[in-house]
């Protein structure tokens, strides 16, 4: 039938029984599917990661500063990820930075949810925050 009309068999789901096949064009059928998958791509959710970087000594004003910024990357839907950054000889004050990496977990817990806990990882201390859903 498919030689009859000058078209291909294509065969659409394999795994079936029995298979299903459907007479039409090849190249149309790939350019319907490429697509069906670019629409489908386009409506996935992108998830954006914002950062924000301390030092063990940040001082009130700069904490406050960037805790704004956090507040407005939260509301925005943006994954926030916040980091302690210890130079030299810096790395002694680890509890600081802990403390200022929970005190702001604290200060943002009505907008937004601690996904990752403070943790050391080399001359970093990192903790993911993710926004609340409405």
């Amino acid at each position: 039938m498919a030689r009859n009309l000058e078209l291909d068999l294509v065969e659409i789901s394999p795994k079936a029984s029995p298979p299903v096949c459907k007479i039409l064009e090849y190249k149309k059928f790939l350019y319907e599917q490429k697509k069906r998958d670019k629409a489908l791509k386009s409506k996935a959710t992108k998830i954006v990661v914002k950062e924000i970087r301390f030092g063990p000594q940040t001082d009130e004003h700069d904490y406050q500063f960037k805790k704004k910024h956090a507040e407005k990357f939260l509301n925005e839907g943006a994954k926030l990820k916040a980091f302690v950054f210890f130079k030299g000889r810096s790395i002694i004050f680890k509890e600081q930075g802990q403390i200022l990496l929970l005190r702001l977990a604290q200060d943002l817990e009505d907008i937004g949810k601690v996904e990752q806990m403070p943790q050391l990882e080399g001359k970093r201390m990192i903790m993911f925050i993710i926004p609340k859903k409405n």
